[in-house]
Formats: C-alpha cells, sequence, structure tokens
C-alpha cells in the first residue's frame, strides 16, 4: 500500500494536506511491473495518473517507423498527468527498465485532487509546463533531422546523374586521348600533304561545334546513323555501328566521308581506315567532355542552391527575395517532383526584398511544399503563388491533394497533432511554421481546405522594423 512517505518524496505532493495525502494513498491501486514492461502506450487513451516508487522506466516514441528513446526516469516520478490533462492519446510510450513499483491513480480522482487543491495544482502545472518545453525541444530537432534526412535523400538523388556523368568522361577520356595520339603518330610518319590534313581538322571542328551547340536535330539522329552505317559497311569497316553514332552526332554526312576517304580507299596499310577511327573517337572525346562539364555544372548548381538555402555564407537575418529561397526549395525536392505532378507558379517579380531570417523562412516553404507533394501522392497539381496586399507579401501553396477533413482542420496548428500513422509524423512540422511566421516574423499564417483543394497562404511584413 501506497504510505504518505512515498508521496512527500514528490515536491508537488508536499503541498497537499495530510488528510489529502492520505486520501491519494486509499485510492491508489499497487502495481508490481516486471522489467520490460509496458506502462502507457502511444497512441492510447489514458490509463491514469501513475506515482513511480521504486525503480526505472524508459520513454520512447516512433519516429519514422523507429522507437526512439526519449528519456529515462528513476524513482520518485510521477507520470501520465499530460494525457488525463488533456483527454488525448498517450504521446509516448512508457516501459520498465527495472523491476518496478508503482501506484495507479485514475484519472478522475487525479483531477479531482487537482481542482480542488490549488497548490497542488500549480506544482503540477509547473512541471507539465517543464515537460513539454523538453518534448518540444527533443521533437523539433528530431524534425529538422527528418527533414534534412529528405532534404538529403533528393539531394543524392539529383546528384548521382551528373556525378556519374563527370565520372564517366574522365574515366573514360583518358585512354581515347592515347589512341588519337597514337594516330597522330602514324599518320605523320606518311607526311600527307598540309592540305588534306587541314580538310580532317576542318570536319573535325565543324563536328565539335555541332556536338557543343546541340545544332544536331535529334529526330533526324536516327535516319542519319543509318545511312553512316550504311557507307561504313559498304568500305567494309568492321563493327561499323561502333563509329556511326560519334558521326552521326557530330553532323557528318556521307559525301563528307566520300571526299575525305578517296585517297586512302586503296591504301593497304591500316591508314585505310584510321582516319575514320580518329574522326570519331575525336567527336566522342569532344561528346564525353561535354557530358563531364554539364554535370559539374549541374553539381555545382545544386551545391549552389543547398548553398543559398540554408544561407550559409550569410547571417540568420537579411534582406532576401523570397523568390529565391522557393526556387532552391523547390530544386531540392525535384526528386519528388516527377512527370505527374505539374508545378505552377504564379509570381509577382516585383516584389520588393524584405529583411528576414531566410533560413527559418525555408524551413516554412520546405514544410509546406513537403505535405503538399504528400497530399498530391505522385499524381496532380502544386502551385505556388506571390503577390503583394497593401503593406504584406503573400505566398500561397497549394495542392490538388484530398484535402484536409473538416473535423480536425482546427488541430492542425497543434502541437504535437498530426494527421499521419504514428510513427510516421511527429506533429510538430506545421506548429514549427506557425512559430516562425508568427513569433520571429510577425506574419500570419491561414489554410482552407477541400477536396481537390488546399490552400496554405503565409502574410510577411514588408516593413523590417518588425523584425
Amino acid at each position: 500500500m501506497l504510505c504518505i512517505d512515498d508521496l512527500l518524496k514528490l515536491s508537488a505532493f508536499q503541498t497537499l494536506s495530510e488528510a489529502r495525502l492520505q486520501w491519494v494513498c486509499d485510492r491508489a491501486h499497487e502495481l508490481n511491473l516486471q522489467h520490460g514492461s509496458s506502462i502507457e502506450q502511444e497512441g492510447a487513451a489514458s490509463r491514469g495518473f501513475f506515482i513511480l516508487v521504486s525503480g526505472q522506466i524508459g520513454v520512447t516514441r516512433m519516429t519514422e517507423g523507429v522507437e526512439m528513446p526519449i528519456g529515462r526516469f528513476d524513482a520518485p516520478h510521477f507520470l501520465g498527468e499530460i494525457a488525463v490533462l488533456s483527454g488525448k492519446p498517450v504521446l509516448a510510450t512508457v516501459r520498465t527498465l527495472t523491476d518496478c513499483c508503482l501506484h495507479q491513480l485514475s484519472g478522475t480522482d487525479f483531477l479531482t485532487l487537482l481542482h480542488e487543491c490549488r497548490e497542488f495544482e500549480q506544482a503540477i502545472f509547473e512541471e507539465v509546463q517543464q515537460r513539454l518545453r523538453g518534448l518540444e525541444s527533443f521533437f523539433f530537432g528530431r524534425e529538422k533531422i527528418s527533414a534534412l534526412g529528405t532534404l538529403a535523400a533528393g539531394l543524392a538523388h539529383e546528384l548521382n546523374n551528373p556525378a556519374a556523368a563527370v565520372v564517366r568522361a574522365l574515366r573514360d577520356v583518358v585512354p581515347a586521348i592515347q589512341d588519337l595520339e597514337r594516330m597522330t603518330l602514324t599518320y605523320g610518319q606518311r607526311n600527307v600533304d598540309p592540305e588534306h590534313t587541314q580538310e580532317w581538322l576542318d570536319v573535325r571542328e565543324q563536328g565539335y561545334q555541332a556536338i557543343l551547340q546541340g545544332q544536331i536535330d535529334v529526330m533526324m539522329l536516327s535516319d542519319r546513323e543509318e545511312q553512316l552505317l550504311e557507307w561504313l559497311d559498304d568500305y567494309g569497316v568492321e563493327k561499323g555501328w561502333q563509329l556511326a553514332e560519334n558521326l552521326a552526332v557530330g553532323g557528318i554526312q556521307p559525301a563528307t566521308l566520300d571526299h575525305l576517304m578517296a585517297r586512302w580507299r586503296d591504301d593497304p596499310t591500316e591508314l585505310r581506315e584510321q582516319g575514320l577511327h580518329w574522326l570519331s573517337l575525336s567527336l566522342d572525346v569532344m561528346s564525353m567532355l561535354k557530358a563531364g562539364l554539364q554535370g559539374a555544372e549541374r553539381v555545382n548548381d545544386l551545391v549552389q542552391s543547398m548553398k543559398s538555402y540554408s544561407h550559409l555564407d550569410r547571417g540568420p537575418q537579411q534582406v532576401i527575395d523570397i523568390h529565391h529561397g522557393l526556387e532552391d526549395t523547390l530544386g531540392l525536392f525535384s526528386s519528388q517532383l516527377n512527370q505527374k505532378i505539374e508545378v505552377r507558379r504564379v509570381y509577382d517579380l516585383s516584389l520588393p526584398q524584405i529583411l528576414a531570417f531566410g533560413g527559418e523562412l525555408n524551413q516554412v516553404w520546405t514544410s509546406l511544399i513537403d505535405n503538399a507533394i504528400a497530399a498530391i501522392a505522385g499524381e496532380g497539381v502544386l502551385e505556388i503563388s506571390t503577390c503583394q496586399e497593401a503593406d504584406r507579401l503573400r505566398v500561397e501553396v497549394i495542392d490538388s491533394g484530398a484535402g484536409i477533413p473538416t473535423a480536425i482542420q482546427s488541430r492542425i496548428f497543434e502541437p504535437f497533432f498530426t494527421t499521419k500513422p504514428v510513427g510516421s509524423g511527429i506533429g510538430l512540422g506545421l506548429d514549427a511554421v506557425r512559430r516562425i511566421v508568427e513569433n520571429r516574423h510577425h506574419g500570419t499564417i491561414t489554410f482552407d481546405s477541400k477536396p481537390g483543394r488546399t490552400r496554405f497562404t503565409v502574410y510577411l511584413p514588408i516593413s523590417s522594423t518588425n523584425i
């Protein structure tokens, strides 16, 4: 049986009279639990108020399908008050880490005690406030890490193709250049007249320009390649298909090859075909260099986008163009924006710049766009619009998803509230968005939703005196 001395080890109960303490002892139900026993289950209804007399308990919460530890507590300790006070499901799972002795007080008895004893009520709410601050701090950190993980995965996906192009170019271009040097040396030993050599160089240069400027019509490329392959077969080149594609990309015509190869057709040495291999390989090297350069430029663009997104090179507060932040954020989500998702930009590019916490605003855009993409579920429309209303900027993020059910619309900005299954969402994304917009930027955020259209609207003051 619970005794008064056990209760007095907790500061909140020191505010109660001896009669009230005895009242608690008379109503408490003793629980002796072995190591690993469950006391409260995340998402379940409250089982009441618990007083830990001996042993140690651990608190965990499901995050992205993984059970994450968020705290452990030794006796004496009390728990369960938040779920009883809020009337909502339990926020976290509580298990015994050792053999434990607890005493369970029903939710009704706990509320009776709370309402009839003012000092006890104040002590409990002070403890609740402290615990919620600790939970919010932990979960905000987890929310940021989760968002960072999402962006990192998208960035890795975007970097993969251009990085691979750079690697292929650097890997393949070295042996190709060595082959070209060997061919050039063999050709030089024949003392060919300079005019003919210049003809080859001119054709190669024209091929370079065709590749670099993308002059060849993709629709005609296949036909050109077939014509060249037919010419190469007629000339007697083995594996002519290996040369035809490069020559076609460089815009080489069969008539050009007729002219260049006329003097070599009856040559008994390797020079009979070497010019064709030299020209094809030269054009292939240029194509590899172009692909590598494009890959490097794409990598650089992504790095610059990430740098701009995070404002790594600037202080926390800057004069910003909100369109840059929106575009940087969209760029980091590009791997999720497939061909079935239409992105509509309705920007007022004449909007003035504002003084803001750029990195934090990008967290707002990240959360809203991430939610919109999730709502679209792979196919639909994502629209982002900007405009000015009096002394405020307005940014709207609109999706064509199923909409937010009317019954829960009043709760979506509440801390720890989420529409996602247990373990799939922390429930602090929109709460963090609201705090950044309202507390940090003195703006407002609203939303309206119906099936097929959900719109979040952010208003930000243009005047810098508010920040």
